[in-house]
């Protein structure tokens, strides 16, 4: 098993499993130079390789429309998927409708618990590595 990790002030990324993992270390507001940061920093622990990542939303207070913007053009690379960890129903609710409706190029969905999350994720790699 290999673990790579990497952190900033912020946001914490480890590798285990074939799953990537992040979590904020502080609350933190999602501003466009926050999120560059994370996006910057995932693509270094990527190191040119497609993850399927569970990011844990605790600890993120809000993001900025700029923000918002930034993650839609520049966060897809290096991804086969994202699962996100909420902690409101209601945010996941809301989340997957709007995903559902968007129908991106990087499958994302909301889970209210971490073990359902890296679920979905290991479905989708074994549905992948089965092509």
């Amino acid at each position: 098993m290999v673990i790579k990790d990497g952190e900033n002030d912020f946001i914490k990324f480890w590798i285990e499993d074939d799953i990537l993992y992040s979590e904020f270390k502080k609350p933190t507001i999602g501003t466009k130079e926050n999120l560059k940061a994370l996006i910057d920093l995932r693509h270094q622990i990527s190191a040119g390789e497609k993850q399927y990542w569970c990011y844990d939303f605790a600890g993120i207070q809000s993001y900025d429309k700029d923000a918002r913007d930034y993650a839609d053009k520049n966060g897809q690379e290096y991804l086969h998927a994202c699962a996100v960890i909420l902690n409101s129903h209601i945010t996941k609710f809301i989340l997957n409708t709007f995903m559902r409706l968007k129908n991106p190029v990087v499958p994302l969905k909301g889970f209210t618990k971490k073990s359902e999350a890296v679920k979905w994720l290991n479905e989708l790699k074994r549905k992948n590595d089965q092509i």
